[in-house]
């Protein structure tokens, strides 16, 4: 027979003020089973866990509940307190009546009649419990960063210096990222290559760090602790081993109208490129879908002008299986598509630019060797006009509900070193509000303001339309209330930026899981940041959420922290709530293998005994160090042959029961 004692949390005023607490002890009290029911004011305390404790050896329980927040907060914490008492701490159950009652209802009455219907249940879930004994499994000494922008280089660095191996896999034929495309950062105004460079030569100097660019995540197998990842690293059509970056190859290449990337397509590459003068590795890559010799045979002007012979038109994709302990997602971002915003222009004139691609025309070595000018005659331009919140805070399905977080910033650091070089430019921003919450970053907006002589006008831009060798700008001053028509040179749209695209797929090969933005979901917002739901897979950047590079680089350095956490292990702890299948009432349909995301279930012959009769059978059997406790098999399996340890059709049956009374 079960001794059960129930534990009600005030947790101050947060489920005391809805929720009549002495009425929830006193119909837990008379539940079946129940002989101690307590209410304290901070049940997680020392003092609350102690009065566990204390009531566990006096009253000889041999499981209990507690009534208290979210057992996302304090699972761990009311079960480590019972393992202290001597009991299971599977035999521990929360009744979450804060987030799932007080804190939805008003009504007293109505929350405390729903807190009681709660600790009933959970109750008679308690009352089926067993004690459950987790099991143990190996970790590999390795992680993996799946991104080389400035987030995975510093969280691959970190993890490199605690001593761990680290790869890094970018898709790109070179890490550095959306930092390398910068030409200054806010809000000090260094050269980003400046800062960026030395990080990315350390790196690839690095003994405990191996790059593979131009490499993609193909397929993500095991769990926490002993990840499989197959990583495609495609063919480059160049040896890497025998190339010295010498770049004559790109030079004599005729082929030279495929658009840059790296410069936002305002000027061509030749086929055969490196993405920038920094890039790392050193090591061209061959474009094939605009290469003359893949596409009609002839040509190879490469090959015969490369005195290494490290051309290899024969090269093909190659497949790495390579075991890992932890995954970080280091993704980046992109700027949004603004083929839904045909009022400002961007696709009828040259002259409507991004703050991306302004970047790359005020960095020496982008398209116009740093000189600003107009995309459409070249000439430099007298007035410009910056249009803030492009598809960010949209209340329409255009653009992103959400503020991009950087966009402020860096046009306020744009109008600052136009100012700045070419004084005679006249430079107006149109703004939504003005948002600067980093350190010195209001200042750095006043210094635009006030020294540098931004006109920044509180409006929104309804229309840019060109006009001969101008853009007329159609908006409206808010403060002012009045319409203003104004001709300019040059417009510059400080666009929304979002999860770069591949996110997704990554997301469905880690079963991490994202947010209606498409961004990476943290496992709590505030505990767990850099944390995926997912055990083992970390996040490092604006995968997870819009921020700067500051941020960026403390985000990356959080998950650094927890995988060396992770990694410093030699075993972990699993899950002792896995699936497990009742051989007599398995049929072998595959079903619930079909269905289980993680590969744990396998199917086997075994000498079964039903009612007497013995035959071998094909059954389900689960490999419990691959299960999550997902429970999807037990949904899914026809026969109700699969249950879930600690979760069991029974238990959930009793507290339906429970609840329905």
């Amino acid at each position: 027979m079960q001794r059960i004692g129930v534990f009600v949390c005030h947790c101050g005023t947060n489920i005391a003020a809805t929720v009549d607490i002495g009425r929830v002890v006193a119909a837990a009290a008379k539940e079946p089973g129940v002989v101690h029911a307590e209410d304290y004011q901070y049940m997680c305390s020392e003092a609350g866990q102690l009065k566990i404790r204390e009531a566990i050896e006096q009253k000889h329980l041999t499981g209990i509940v507690v009534c208290s927040c979210s057992p996302r907060m304090h699972e761990n914490t009311f079960r480590q307190a019972a393992k202290r008492a001597g009991i299971n701490p599977y035999m521990v159950e929360i009744a979450n009546i804060r987030e799932h009652c007080s804190w939805i209802h008003k009504d007293m009455e109505e929350a405390t009649e729903k807190a009681i219907i709660l600790a009933r249940a959970a109750i008679a879930k308690v009352m089926l419990n067993a004690p459950l004994t987790p099991g143990t499994s190996q970790v590999v000494k390795r992680a993996l960063v799946i991104g080389g922008g400035i987030a995975g280089i510093q969280t691959a660095l970190d993890i490199a210096e605690a001593g761990y191996e680290v790869d890094i896999v970018e898709k790109t034929p070179s890490i550095g990222g959306r930092m390398s495309q910068l030409d200054k950062t806010f809000p000090t105004l260094d050269c980003s290559a400046c800062i960026l460079t030395p990080k990315m030569v350390e790196a690839a100097a690095h003994e405990k760090i191996t790059i593979y660019t131009y490499s993609e995540v193909e397929k993500v197998s095991g769990f926490v602790g002993d990840f499989h990842v197959d990583i495609r690293k495609k063919a480059r059509s160049v040896d890497m081993s025998k190339c010295t970056g010498c770049g004559v190859c790109q030079e004599k290449c005729p082929s030279k109208k495929a658009p840059n990337e790296f410069n936002r397509g305002l000027n061509t590459r030749s086929a055969i490129y490196t993405p920038f003068a920094q890039a790392i590795p050193n090591v061209p890559v061959i474009d094939r879908e605009n290469c003359i010799k893949f596409k009609t045979g002839k040509c190879g002007v490469c090959a015969k002008v490369c005195q290494a012979g490290a051309i290899d038109y024969e090269q093909k994709d190659e497949i790495i299986t390579v075991d890992y302990g932890a995954i970080v997602v280091a993704t980046g971002f992109d700027t949004i598509k603004l083929d839904q915003y045909d009022e400002y222009a961007y696709n009828q004139s040259p002259d409507v630019i991004t703050s991306l691609e302004l970047e790359r025309i005020m960095n020496a070595a982008g398209p116009t060797k740093g000189h600003l000018e107009r995309m459409s005659d070249h000439k430099a331009p007298k007035s410009i006009v910056f249009v803030q919140c492009v598809g960010s805070r949209c209340a329409d399905k255009r653009g992103k509900s959400y503020c991009s977080k950087i966009c402020c910033m860096y046009t306020a650091k744009h109008a600052m070193l136009i100012r700045d070089k070419y004084p005679d430019v006249d430079v107006t921003v149109f703004y939504i509000d003005v948002r600067t919450p980093g350190k010195n970053f209001d200042e750095f907006y006043r210094r635009a303001v006030e020294e540098y002589g931004v006109h920044y006008i509180k409006g929104q831009v309804g229309k840019v339309a060109p006009q001969g060798d101008k853009l007329l700008v159609q908006a409206s001053d808010l403060l002012d209330n009045r319409q203003i028509r104004m001709e300019t040179d040059m417009v510059v749209l400080a666009t929304a930026i979002e999860p770069n695209p591949d996110v997704r797929k990554i997301a469905t090969m880690l079963t991490a899981s994202i947010d209606t933005n498409n961004f990476l979901t943290e496992s709590h917002a505030k505990l767990r940041p850099v944390e995926s739901p997912t055990a083992g897979i970390f996040l490092s950047g604006v995968c997870q959420g819009p921020k700067d590079i500051p941020e960026t680089v403390a985000q990356a350095g959080a998950a650094a922290v927890k995988v060396i956490g992770l990694l410093a292990k030699d075993h972990l702890v699993t899950n002792p709530c896995t699936a497990k299948a009742d051989p007599i009432f398995c049929n072998g349909c595959s079903t619930c293998e079909k269905v289980c995301p993680y590969g744990a279930i396998s199917y086997e012959d075994q000498l079964v005994n039903d009612h007497g009769i013995r035959e071998t059978r094909r059954v389900a059997v689960v490999n419990s160090a691959l299960c999550q406790g997902c429970g999807a098999c037990t949904v899914a399996c026809p026969s109700g042959a699969m249950d879930l340890q600690g979760f069991s059709n029974r238990q959930i049956l009793a507290e339906v029961d429970a609840i329905c009374r």
